[in-house]
């Protein structure tokens, strides 16, 4: 079963800064590589002390990719921070978001929804026909060029979503839709089964466990 086609490729190599695009990008059993392999971590001035401040916290995050900016924005608000290595996922290595989720979400605010504001790795243009739901896919197996993933769960989101990512004034009635006609669902987070390297054009296909 096609469920679309790979649109984009994103990884955040900082936890809660901006994005880069990918033109193809190695996956391995924690994701794609290079992905929130760094956070900023609070060393004073909030209550998260020795956890990550995260956009969250920080409605400008998202708009810088630098290190350094990002604690000049945390020092700005009190919070002081160091940058610290590891992976930093909130649930799974990879997360996906089909253009086709949106759908609804577009149509109640009147404008296109930027894909970013879910900070998804992957971005699948959806196939003619495709019509499931984030919890239709739970426990399926997908391919992805090479790559195999199993689907963990919906993604439950928050605030974060209704940041606009120009910097411009947050729209709370995302997140007001989403949780209200969407279970608080939006996009899909995956384990990886298989390794290799994915790319735009890349199919999204359904696959049996033993195929």
């Amino acid at each position: 079963m096609q469920i679309g086609r790979l649109d984009a490729i994103w990884r955040y190599p900082t936890k809660s800064l901006h994005f880069e695009s990918l033109d193809a990008a190695d996956v391995d059993a924690d994701g794609i590589r290079g992905d929130r392999e760094r956070a900023l971590v609070v060393t004073d001035g909030h209550a998260r002390l020795g956890k990550p401040y995260r956009g969250t916290e920080n409605d400008r995050f998202h708009l810088v990719s630098d290190d350094a900016a990002a604690r000049a924005l945390a020092a700005e608000r009190g919070v002081q921070t160091e940058v610290r290595g590891g992976r930093f996922f909130d649930a799974a290595p990879v997360s996906i978001l089909v253009d086709s989720w949106l759908e609804g979400l577009c149509a109640h605010v009147g404008y296109a929804v930027e894909p970013h504001r879910f900070r998804p790795n992957l971005f699948v243009r959806a196939a003619d026909g495709f019509a499931l739901l984030e919890d239709d896919l739970a426990g399926w197996e997908l391919s992805l060029g090479p790559v195999r993933l199993r689907v963990r769960e919906p993604i439950e989101r928050c605030v974060v979503t209704t940041y606009d990512p120009g910097g411009g004034a947050s729209d709370p009635r995302i997140l007001r839709y989403v949780a209200q006609e969407r279970k608080t669902w939006m996009g899909i987070y995956c384990d990886v089964v298989t390794p290799g390297v994915i790319r735009p054009g890349d199919e999204l296909l359904r696959v049996l466990p033993d195929a």
